[in-house]
């Protein structure tokens, strides 16, 4: 597979990553570790380089699995992680304070059998402490050599001005795909003028421009889409037109309408890297393939003309998680 950097600094990852979080959680109960691990060698063994992963994934469990499976591999591949999200009584809350933070850090060496983290995100801004404290505190654990990247999850353009001031920022962790295309407003712009890269987590918008999923479907009662808007039956019945048009065109070229979809993703910019996230071995070589698949300016032309008459229905997150996004 080819490798992209992201933005302009040295982090060189596959042109497809893989996200990891729902071999935990959030997607239903947690996968079967043995498989899990013969999947990471999989993708491995077909290109990926670029493994994605979070402390609060399981909680925990997540960056254990990965220290298992990627520990034979360690010089081939780059592992990012994440800091800044706890559960309190059953919620989420951020944490980024200094000392969290370091504490954190410590935890996710020892779980992912390293002695320095690649890329190392905040997971969700945490308004209780400034951007400027944070971004001291990761600049102090790159001197330290326990960190080589600082990168930044869902934040908004003004906490990435402020960060990058302090500490380069090489990464973004953002949604971004043909059905939340939000980022293009501000998000994009920005990240191009400081060379900062994008990684696009939920490229396959949760898995429903897979087109595996319509009206009809059930999700496990542990499955978070449940509480997703976008899912409501109603929702997904409103937005197979897209999934539709992806499927035309991949009709037309021997491809599935996920792999028209990241296909899409990878021409916006060639510093975006996709880290879609499967638990099944068909599923991702399905997504591997995409990168091999070509998308003429006609075809690109095409689906953008069709994207302006199409409205996604349904908002991506309940609005409580939506609050701590775009700060």
């Amino acid at each position: 597979m080819e490798k992209r950097k992201l933005g302009n600094s040295n982090l060189e990852v596959s042109a497809i990553g893989l996200g990891c979080m729902g071999m935990s959680m959030s997607y239903g109960p947690p996968a079967d570790k043995k498989e899990m691990i013969a999947l990471i060698h999989k993708a491995i063994e077909d290109g990926v380089t670029f493994f994605d992963t979070a402390e609060f994934y399981g909680p925990y469990a997540n960056e254990e699995l990965l220290g298992e499976a990627l520990a034979p591999f360690r010089n081939q591949i780059v592992i990012a992680t994440k800091f800044g999200i706890k559960l309190e009584n059953g919620r989420q809350v951020q944490d980024s304070r200094p000392e969290r933070i370091r504490q954190s850090l410590e935890g996710s060496l020892k779980r992912l059998k390293v002695d320095t983290i690649d890329l190392y995100y905040q997971h969700r801004v945490d308004t209780s402490v400034p951007i400027e404290e944070v971004a001291g505190t990761v600049k102090d654990l790159i001197q330290e050599g326990k960190v080589k990247h600082f990168g930044l999850s869902e934040a908004g353009v003004q906490t990435i001005r402020r960060a990058h001031a302090v500490q380069h920022v090489k990464a973004l962790q953002s949604e971004y795909s043909l059905w939340w295309r939000r980022p293009e407003e501000q998000v994009l712009p920005t990240l191009e003028e400081l060379g900062i890269g994008l990684v696009a987590f939920s490229p396959l918008g949760k898995g429903f421009l897979t087109g595996k999923i319509n009206e009809k479907t059930t999700f496990d009662k542990t499955d978070f889409r449940n509480i997703v808007p976008r899912f409501t039956p109603d929702n997904r019945k409103a937005n197979q037109t897209l999934v539709d048009l992806l499927t035309k065109i991949g009709n037309s070229k021997n491809a599935t309408p996920a792999q028209i979809a990241l296909a899409w993703l990878l021409v916006q910019k060639p510093w975006i890297v996709p880290i879609p996230g499967t638990t099944k071995l068909n599923r991702l070589e399905e997504n591997i393939g995409a990168a091999s698949i070509t998308l003429t300016s006609e075809e690109l032309s095409s689906i953008n003309s069709a994207l302006e008459k199409i409205k996604v229905a349904g908002d991506r997150y309940p609005e409580e998680l939506e609050k701590r996004t775009g700060l």
